[in-house]
C-alpha cells in the first residue's frame, strides 16, 4: 500500500463519524480526493459525491457509505449512570467493559465506560446485555453532575478504538465497515488518474451517509443523480474465522479476493460483466449468494464486496490483499463500461 493512502487510512478509520453525524470523515474524504475530481457536491443530509468528466449523458456511480454505528443517550439515572440506544447495528453484547467518547453539543467530548458487574457477583447466572440492562458511567454521582458536562439525551457515545495493523496485512479497527469502502473508491479514482485513463462517461464517486439506518442516503442521492449505473461497495462475512455456519452463511475467507455478490438487486448482466472482467484481468474473486437497483427508473446495479472478520465490533480486520483486490476489480470495470451501454436482458 502506498504510504500516501496508509497514512490516509489511519486518519480516516480512527475519525469518528457515526450515522447522522458524518460530516467530518466527509471533509477528511472529500479532501484526499480533490485532485482526482472535476467538480463536487455535499447533499442535504450530508452525502459526499466527486464528479469526474460532468455533464456526460450516460452516468455512472460507484458508491461506498460513510457512516459507522454508534449509541445515542436515552436516559441519565437520578444516581449519574447513562443508559444509551442503538444507531445503527450496535450490539449491546460486546459494550460491557469497552470505554467511549460522548459527543455534547457543546463540542465537548465526555470519556465514559461500559460498566458490568463482576463476575463474583453473579451468583451463577450471568446477566444478559440488552438495552436495559446495558450502561455508561462517566464517573458522576447525580444525574445534574452528568449534564453539568454537557451531556444530554440524543447525545451520541462511540466506542474508543483506534486501528492497528496485524502481521502487516491485516488493517484492524472499528467502522472498516465501511470506511474502507470509502478508501476503495477513492483508490479507484486515483488510479484512473494516474494511468491517465478518460472516462466516455459522467463518473460520480458517492460516499453515503446514514447506510447503518437502511440505505437513506444512497436513497436520496440516486435519485437525485439518477445514473445508468451503480457499482457499490460494502464489506462482507469472513465466514471462515470460528463460529460461523457457511450452510447458512456461505463460504468466504480473507485474502482470497473481492466478493462479487448474485441476488434480485444485482444486475446479472452488469455481474457477468464484472466476473469476465475479472478472469480476463486475472483479478481473484469469491462469490457469495439494495438500494440503488430501485432507485428512480431502475438502475443497473452491481455489489462489490470486502471480506471482512468481526463485523460491528472494535477489532473489524480485513486483508491488504483483498482491498488491492476490490480497487482492481472497480477499476477495470470501470474501463469495460462503454457510454450508453444497454444492461437490460431484452428491449
Amino acid at each position: 500500500m502506498r504510504k500516501e493512502a496508509k497514512k490516509f487510512i489511519e486518519k480516516y478509520l480512527n475519525n469518528v463519524s457515526p450515522t447522522g453525524f458524518e460530516s467530518s470523515g466527509q471533509k477528511l474524504w472529500l479532501d484526499y480526493i480533490k485532485s482526482d475530481i472535476d467538480e463536487q457536491l455535499v447533499d442535504t443530509y450530508g452525502t459526499a459525491v466527486g464528479i469526474i468528466n460532468p455533464g456526460q449523458p450516460y452516468k455512472v456511480v460507484i458508491e461506498a457509505h460513510a457512516d459507522e454505528i454508534s449509541w445515542f443517550v436515552n436516559y441519565i439515572t437520578d444516581d449519574g449512570y447513562i443508559y444509551v440506544i442503538r444507531n445503527g447495528g450496535s450490539d449491546f453484547q460486546i459494550a460491557p467493559s469497552m470505554r467511549c467518547n460522548i459527543y455534547c453539543e457543546n463540542g465537548n467530548i465526555v470519556k465514559g465506560i461500559f460498566g458490568w458487574p463482576a463476575i463474583h457477583v453473579r451468583e451463577g447466572k450471568d446477566p444478559e446485555a440488552k438495552q436495559d440492562s446495558v450502561f455508561i458511567d462517566v464517573g458522576c454521582s447525580s444525574k445534574k453532575e452528568v449534564e453539568a458536562m454537557g451531556i444530554h439525551v440524543g447525545a451520541v457515545a462511540v466506542f474508543e478504538a483506534d486501528c492497528m495493523w496485524l502481521n502487516e496485512k491485516y488493517i484492524v479497527g472499528r467502522a472498516l465497515d465501511n470506511r474502507m469502502g470509502g478508501f476503495i473508491i477513492a483508490e479507484v479514482i486515483k488510479k484512473l488518474r494516474d494511468n491517465k485513463k478518460k472516462l466516455p462517461y459522467t463518473l460520480y464517486v458517492v460516499n453515503s451517509v446514514q447506510e447503518e439506518i437502511g440505505l437513506r442516503g444512497a436513497e436520496m442521492i440516486s435519485r437525485r443523480l439518477q445514473p445508468d449505473v451503480a457499482i457499490c461497495t460494502d464489506v462482507t462475512h469472513d465466514t471462515a474465522s470460528p463460529l460461523y455456519n457457511k450452510k447458512k452463511q456461505g463460504e468466504c475467507k480473507c485474502g482470497k479476493g473481492a466478493v462479487v455478490t448474485y441476488g434480485p438487486a444485482v444486475q446479472n448482466n452488469l455481474l457477468q460483466l464484472m466476473i469476465q472482467t475479472a478472469k480476463k484481468k486475472k483479478i481473484d474473486i469469491q462469490r457469495n449468494t439494495d438500494s440503488f437497483a430501485y432507485s428512480s427508473h431502475g438502475v443497473a446495479s452491481a455489489l462489490i464486496s470486502l471480506p471482512l472478520k468481526y463485523m460491528h465490533t472494535t477489532v473489524e480486520m480485513v486483508h491488504e490483499a483483498d482491498i488491492e483486490s476490490c480497487i482492481n476489480l472497480m477499476y477495470e470495470t470501470l474501463l469495460s463500461i462503454k457510454a450508453g451501454q444497454d444492461f437490460r436482458y431484452f428491449s
